[in-house]
């Protein structure tokens, strides 16, 4: 087993857990191991898997010496490998214990994944019960100037994930606050304050910014982001 140069990986899982899976390395934060998803059509498609100690799974992929795949969910790399019945990865995607091919849901690596999941609306919830997302800003297009979003409600979340996917922004589309490119921008002393929890001046933290939940995930949107958390949703 490699070591990575110690910190929270060390601490992540115990050696017996890991012992008998191949291509273990322990980074600062993270447990990397070898990891592949099999297509009938294409064979298998192998991978290096980071398990990070927040819950977060990335995939970089070495189906072939000269593929530049990396940061992939597993959905995504189960879509990039071929499976022909993709949409579940935890079965799918798999790990080799002992020599064998063990799909991820039967071992300890989607420990801090399915802890995550359990808490991602808990996580980000205020003392009134409310899920807490920062304000985020949207640079128009034509005055160049940042625009704030509050994300208040899924509605608004909605707004700003739009508003963030179009590539020809303006101020006019802002639906509310009815703001156009003639508005001065909010001051840089003013930007700062982003409605975080924990700090109003926060530059981001577990109280104030979330990777995906039902509020500001949409299962209507085509988006990758909005695709691949409603798949590990359902997973």
């Amino acid at each position: 087993m490699e070591n990575g140069g110690g910190g929270g990986g060390e601490l992540m899982f115990g050696d017996e857990e890991l012992r008998e899976i191949s291509g273990v390395k322990r980074g600062g934060d993270y447990v990397e191991v070898t990891c592949g998803c099999t297509s009938h059509r294409y064979g298998d498609a192998v991978g290096r898997l980071r398990v990070f100690i927040g819950g977060d799974l990335e995939i970089t992929c070495e189906c072939t010496p000269g593929c530049q795949e990396d940061k992939l969910t597993p959905a995504a790399f189960e879509k990039h490998s071929g499976r022909e019945t993709a949409r579940k990865w935890k079965n799918n995607v798999w790990v080799i214990v002992n020599g064998e091919k063990v799909p991820l849901s039967k071992t300890v690596l989607l420990k801090y994944y399915n802890q995550a999941s359990k808490n991602a609306n808990g996580s980000h919830r205020s003392h009134n019960g409310r899920v807490c997302h920062r304000d985020e800003f949207v640079r128009c297009t034509r005055c160049n100037k940042e625009r704030r979003f509050r994300l208040r409600s899924k509605e608004e979340c909605r707004i700003h994930h739009d508003a963030l996917a179009d590539v020809n922004w303006k101020c006019a589309d802002l639906p509310y606050d009815k703001i156009t490119c003639e508005d001065e921008e909010e001051r840089a002393s003013r930007r700062v304050y982003r409605g975080c929890l924990r700090s109003p001046t926060c530059r981001g933290c577990t109280s104030c910014v979330c990777f995906g939940c039902e509020i500001c995930r949409f299962s209507d949107c085509s988006c990758q982001t909005c695709i691949d958390f409603t798949r590990n949703a359902v997973a």
